[in-house]
């Protein structure tokens, strides 16, 4: 097996890549020719009709608004609370074993990433070697590094098999812990949709802000951790 991904890892990422833009080419023809009077009703259809693929997809790249969606899509009805938490768990799961192998078997993709995120990377490994395996759980809620904490431990000699199974359980942690307050609070969330809607001129500043901050924030975090480790 490990002989086989290394020879043919260049290819397989192409192949990765080529379905994940096959899958986003489908959605998009799919709403357009989805029913509905404008783009909102279009993407509500299409989110009944695909949304475990769509959230399954979505969770691979580990964004947590797909999990919120699924929550208040639980809420309404649309889609079953506890399928969801699985497909948004087995998805964070299968997206960071794929930034692992990378890291494993793709030396010369991780050589030409290490160029631009050289800080990155050694921070990565300064938490790995500070904190062992509890990084490996806590990693999807450091923004920023989530994807780069993968890749560094696939380059390290730790066991593919530990990271595997730390990885499934925090990855199904991760679906509950987004999704079941979404799924609570989604009288609120509606509400909160519906207001954004109606006065977009103070929401679309107000959440610039708030992420520019959150951004911003981590940022810090990193330079921090960083000089303390020169």
């Amino acid at each position: 097996m490990k002989t086989f991904l290394h020879k043919n890892r260049d290819w397989l990422i192409q192949l990765l890549l080529a379905a994940v833009f096959a899958f986003v080419a489908f959605l998009g023809y799919k709403l357009y020719q989805a029913p509905g009077h404008n783009l909102e009703e279009k993407f509500l259809y299409l989110l009944k009709e695909y949304g475990y693929v769509i959230l399954f997809v979505w969770s691979i790249f580990e964004g947590e608004t797909g999990l919120v969606m699924a929550g208040v899509l639980s809420h309404t009805g649309y889609m079953n609370l506890w399928l969801s938490i699985f497909v948004a768990g087995l998805g964070g799961f299968v997206g960071d074993q794929i930034y692992f192998y990378i890291g494993r078997f793709n030396k010369h993709y991780i050589q030409q990433l290490m160029k631009k995120q050289r800080r990155k990377f050694a921070l990565a490994h300064l938490l790995l070697k500070k904190y062992g395996w509890p990084l490996i759980f806590i990693q999807r809620y450091l923004y920023g590094m989530r994807t780069i904490i993968p890749m560094a431990i696939g380059l390290t000699r730790y066991s593919a098999k530990k990271f595997a199974i730390i990885n499934f359980i925090s990855a199904m942690v991760w679906a509950a812990m987004t999704i079941i307050p979404a799924y609570i609070f989604g009288e609120q969330i509606l509400a909160i949709i519906k207001w954004a809607k109606a006065h977009w001129y103070y929401a679309l500043p107000l959440a610039i802000i708030i992420a520019g901050s959150i951004s911003y924030y981590f940022h810090k975090v990193t330079q921090k951790k960083l000089k303390e480790r020169k």
